[in-house]
């Protein structure tokens, strides 16, 4: 089968950066879908992993964690999908990847596809909806229908995740949404996902909550350069207030000072669940599907943002490249194998 993978940690700007290969197709395991993988989008996770993880001497590391496709065969004990069915998924980060014809993946990460969409528009979605929705539901712990009377404030709205979260909070909860962007296109694009307000975060915080009168939010959902923003997070946050971050900082942050407020810190990593085979982890098969269902009905809208043509090393490089740059809005979608 065709794939897109890596043998070593280099440059995007290398051509052997990312490169299309010839491998066998993977056999599922019992629980395990064996899927033909139609559309992928890229992550910010793909290209830490590309930069920082090295694959074993000899063997190639298949990168992607967001997929829409079919289901082509079904292991053993498998019992929530059918050959024949269209889903969508992240993945694990703990298995090769979707930049390939074939994957195999558990069916308790798998969602069905919406209904609603193409497989590209579906593609966009799984990563940062799973994540988006255990940030705001499980580690935040705001209830759906719940938060009447408080904000929340979305560093890096504008991005992948942000934009799906943005989404969540304002349809299925009763909080003030505030997200940050410093563009004029990605304070648009935030504000058209249902922000209250947007605010510029190359700007202090402190002075952008003034301006549109507020001096501290209840939880803050910190995607991107936590450690630029950290003590201006924690100044903004209210006494016992919930501090959620999804991102690498590049500094430690001093938890210190969370203490004279009694604020919290939650981290968020979408695949705890299917690295560690956590006994929820079914979980995210239940999110995927309510998700989709809240997309066919309107409710919320895919994250599309770019289509970047076929699934091959070229396209995937450039696609790395800018998810690299900070520029991407919304997500970067490949579709289909050349040849």
């Amino acid at each position: 089968m065709k794939a897109i993978g890596y043998y070593r940690n280099l440059p995007v700007d290398d051509a052997q950066a990312l490169v299309d290969l010839e491998l066998p197709e993977p056999v599922p395991g019992a629980r395990d879908l064996l899927v033909e993988v139609r559309a992928v989008s890229v992550n910010p996770v793909d290209t830490k992993v590309r930069r920082h993880a090295a694959p074993p001497p000899g063997e190639a590391r298949v990168l992607g964690f967001d997929a829409s496709g079919v289901v082509r065969a079904i292991g053993a004990d498998v019992t929530l999908f059918k050959p024949g069915d269209a889903v969508y998924y992240a993945g694990s980060i703990a298995r090769q990847g979707s930049n390939a014809q074939y994957q195999a993946v558990d069916e308790r990460i798998v969602g069905r596809k919406p209904a609603s969409l193409d497989h590209a528009h579906a593609a966009a979605l799984p990563l940062t909806a799973i994540t988006a929705w255990e940030l705001l539901f499980d580690r935040l712990g705001v209830a759906q229908e719940g938060g009447a009377g408080q904000t929340l404030l979305v560093t890096g709205a504008a991005g992948g995740v942000g934009s799906i979260l943005v989404q969540l909070a304002r349809q299925l909860t009763r909080l003030t949404v505030i997200g940050t962007a410093s563009r004029a296109e990605t304070r648009a694009w935030v504000e058209a996902l249902g922000a209250h307000h947007v605010i510029d975060h190359s700007r202090p915080l402190g002075d952008e909550l003034a301006r549109i009168g507020l001096q501290q939010v209840d939880y803050v959902a910190s995607l991107t350069h936590t450690h630029e923003h950290y003590d201006a997070i924690v100044e903004a946050l209210k006494p016992q207030g919930r501090l959620g971050l999804i991102d690498d900082p590049a500094t430690p942050l001093d938890v210190m000072k969370l203490k004279r407020k009694a604020l919290s810190l939650h981290w968020e990593m979408m695949f705890a669940r299917p690295v560690f085979e956590t006994p929820d982890m079914i979980e995210q098969h239940k999110l995927l599907d309510e998700v989709a269902a809240l997309i066919d009905d309107g409710t919320l809208k895919t994250t599309f943002g770019e289509h970047y043509g076929t699934i091959d090393a070229e396209n995937l490089r450039r696609a790395h490249a800018l998810i690299e740059s900070g520029k991407a809005k919304g997500k970067i979608v490949l579709e289909g194998f050349g040849g």
